[in-house]
């Protein structure tokens, strides 16, 4: 039987399952990447599991998002980081060292492996032919314990590429482009497997760009296969011996086939507050523009620096904006500054950044008020920037720099400047020094812990009955970013949940948290497509913490229905859309938990007298798991 990329790769890693959509697979993870704002919590997690080592091939500690150190609390986490990894054998990437998918797609990723980060742009490294998936803090623990990645197969999409990219046209396009016709739900329990000769035209980092965004789809995972281009990349970054080629075989089939003609793709951007409100920049050319900010996992890259330079060579940013750009990693950093491409950009009046995520999660470089910020980001959920009231708008770098240039939202087409095109480099600046790799044995490694970290809350096992009131009702396309909040203020805290629960929709209803505790906890009500956006955990630990028993919605993005059932918060669905307008906030809730596995459920709203039918798509595994009151209780019962 001809198999596609994704189902042979889930096939050699394949530990039970069955890999036919919409069956629970059990898949063997190979590496690991956490990042330092939600690595504290996933330490914590695996500390809790017992074990003396990781058991994974490669697992790899990365601090790129904490940079901002106001207090004590951020240099603490790193040091705890930085002493956990010594003592468990895992590779410590130093502050300042990059952001975690740039650096991991340079220095660790391999065509055919798996990996599994605590980010949800993990699926970047799906650029060089990796399953790359983004979980919970606590999956990834399980993994780096040698537990088994659980998850409901997902669809595999073909998206069938032709052409080549025009002049001034990029990869960031090809996503938008996908997010335009998909929207931020198209991608939900769906793989994007990248086919046709279109492919062969993009390298690595272009690759890479796409496969990070479809994380804005909604998406599990995209991949690209393995081919001369990855062969060509991995040897310039010294590690030709990492490569293998991997492709779908003549003649596989897929679920759904998506087609795009790169030569007719033009200039592309998202407009506030959603990736997916794409329109042709010629569309919306004249708006003026307050900030621009080049940078994120998604183009950050040594190819989108030396795209940005050749159009800003010469010229001088608009008196009216402010220009930031952060490059993606140490590498790429020390690459523009021998090549002239950082005095180039510091010349025209860009203002040099960390290399770090930065303004992409509210750490710096917030826009003015009202103002106007085009970002080279993923992400443009509101107030996300820092700044409530900002409009951000999502673009390619040829976009972000034809902004600066003008002060106006502009076509690059029309400024004016030749086309250049920048192809990666014949071999990259090779320096791992600010890696930290660990000893063989890190028994005698004494761990770190401030006065921040706090301990790790746990769940009783759930009731035979639970009932609250309505605490909160929502609508469709409820963030993470609205339910725990990150930036400069709240993300210090992840190692500290008390203390950071105090910040759980924050955005929306200030008084949830008192009103949670007070009320012993409840219910909350949603729309469709709730919890999209970061794999952050927190927004289901805090609220499991404030006693949190049920979240009802229409629809749940895929991390966020891991977390909560994670953290042993019952995560259940209307089974007619209709029932949403049948409860308010306010209302007392109750259900029967005694079977869970009769459905449909049946919630009763006490207040208004009637009964309402609810349902959820949890395997038996995942049912136990929240009858144990999480999974860290489910898995050390099991393993007692």
């Amino acid at each position: 039987m001809a198999l596609n990329l994704t189902q042979k790769i889930f096939k050699e890693h394949l530990v039970s399952g069955e890999i036919v959509a919409g069956k629970e697979v059990a898949i063997r993870i190979d590496q690991t990447l956490t990042q330092d704002a939600t690595g504290t919590m996933a330490y914590l997690q695996f500390e809790a599991l017992g074990l003396d080592r990781v058991k994974t091939e490669l697992s790899v500690s990365y601090v790129d998002h904490n940079m901002l150190q106001t207090g004590f609390e951020n240099a603490d986490d790193h040091r705890y980081l930085q002493t956990v990894a010594a003592r468990y054998g895992i590779v410590f990437s130093r502050p300042g060292n990059g952001i975690c998918h740039q650096v991991h797609l340079e220095r660790f990723g391999k065509p055919g492996k798996t990996l599994l980060g605590s980010d949800s742009h993990t699926p970047t490294n799906g650029g060089v032919g990796m399953i790359a998936i983004g979980a919970g803090g606590l999956d990834v623990a399980l993994a780096m314990g040698g537990e088994a990645f659980h998850l409901s197969m997902p669809k595999v999409v073909q998206v069938k590429l032709t052409g080549r990219l025009q002049p001034f046209v990029s990869a960031k396009d090809v996503i938008l482009e996908l997010l335009r016709r998909l929207t931020v739900k198209g991608g939900v329990n769906r793989i994007f497997e990248y086919t046709g000769e279109g492919v062969l035209s993009l390298s690595v980092p272009e690759r890479s760009t796409i496969t990070n965004m479809g994380a804005e789809l909604g998406a599990t995972t995209s991949i690209f296969p393995s081919d001369e281009r990855t062969r060509e990349y991995l040897k310039a970054q010294g590690r030709e011996k990492d490569y293998r080629a991997y492709a779908a075989d003549p003649g596989a089939s897929y679920d759904e086939t998506v087609e795009i003609d790169l030569d007719t793709l033009e200039p592309l951007i998202a407009q506030p507050h959603s990736p997916d409100n794409v329109v042709k920049v010629r569309d919306i050319q004249g708006i003026p523009v307050s900030q621009v900010a080049i940078g994120s996992c998604t183009n950050s890259s040594f190819k989108d620096l030396m795209t940005i330079s050749h159009l800003m060579k010469g010229k001088m940013v608009s008196p009216g904006v402010s220009l930031g750009f952060s490059p993606g990693s140490r590498q790429t950093l020390e690459m523009i500054s021998q090549n002239g491409v950082l005095g180039n950009m510091i010349t025209a009046g860009a203002r040099l950044l960390e290399s770090a995520c930065g303004p992409c999660i509210g750490m710096g470089f917030a826009p003015p008020s009202g103002g106007v910020s085009v970002r080279t980001f993923n992400r443009n959920f509101e107030g996300r920037s820092g700044t409530k009231d900002a409009k951000v708008y999502l673009a390619s770098p040829e976009v972000a720099a034809a902004c600066a240039i003008t002060g106006v939202i502009t076509d690059p087409r029309d400024l004016g400047v030749k086309f250049e095109q920048i192809e990666i480099p014949s071999e990259y600046v090779l320096d791992d020094r600010m890696f930290i790799f660990p000893q063989a044995d890190g028994k005698d490694v004494e761990i770190m812990r401030g006065p921040n970290i706090k301990p790790l809350p746990t769940r009783d096992r759930i009731a035979s009955q639970i009932k609250g009131k309505a605490l909160l009702k929502v609508g469709d396309n409820i963030t993470t970013d609205h339910i725990m909040p990150a930036g400069a203020k709240v993300l210090p805290l992840r190692s500290n949940v008390p203390a950071i629960s105090q910040y759980v929709f924050e955005a929306i209803d200030p008084t949830f948290p008192k009103r949670a505790k007070e009320e012993g906890g409840g219910f909350i009500i949603g729309g469709n497509n709730y919890g999209q956006g970061s794999s952050r955990e927190h927004a289901a630990l805090a609220p499991m913490y404030l006693g949190i028993r049920g979240v009802i919605t229409k629809s749940f993005a895929r991390i966020h229905l891991a977390n909560l059932i994670n953290f042993g918060i019952l995560p259940l669905t209307f089974v007619n859309e209709s029932d949403y307008d049948k409860i308010d906030a306010g209302d007392v809730l109750e259900l029967e938990t005694a079977n869970l596995d009769k459905k449909p459920l049946t919630l009763k709203n006490v207040t208004k007298g009637i009964s309402i039918p609810v349902t959820h798509a949890l395997s038996s595994r995942d049912l136990d798991i929240v009858a144990a009151g999480g999974t860290l209780s489910y898995v050390k019962s099991r393993t007692a």
